[in-house]
């Protein structure tokens, strides 16, 4: 069992957890430090994307003006996530060369729906700060 004292020891068992939660039943330690690489790697995407998110949050949390003009044409944040969730539906079920060219489309439904979802849950709070 690794130790707190061992930094070492608990990154291998992590990269060890990992590969056994993979699939990987063997021992070779090449390919262990392959699993704890994509390991680090997907916890440091996984960070930026956070980041990102949370940048465009924070950028419309100033006036739901501004919530409203980045969910537009939609009224409310209800319809956004309903206008978001069709059109992730409809996506799914194109041909492959069409889902190809409409990828842009995909990545801005996917943020409305983000948008939507956080102001429908604390944009009351935020705006009635903002407006006390």
């Amino acid at each position: 069992m690794p130790t707190a004292s061992d930094p070492g020891a608990i990154m291998d068992a992590f990269a060890t957890d990992f590969a056994r939660s993979c699939g990987y039943a063997g021992d070779s330690l090449a390919l262990l430090e392959a699993f704890e690489a994509i390991r680090r790697n997907g916890i440091a995407h996984a960070r930026q994307d956070h980041v990102r998110r949370k940048a465009v949050i924070d950028e419309l949390k100033p006036s739901e003006a501004l919530f409203l003009a980045a969910i537009g044409p939609a009224l409310s944040a209800e319809e956004a996530i309903e206008d978001a969730a069709r059109f992730i539906a409809c996506w799914r079920n194109i041909p492959r060369w069409r889902q190809e060219r409409r990828l842009p489309d995909l990545v801005r439904a996917k943020q409305q729906r983000l948008v939507a979802r956080y102001f429908r849950r604390h944009g009351h709070l935020l705006w009635a700060r903002e407006a006390a």
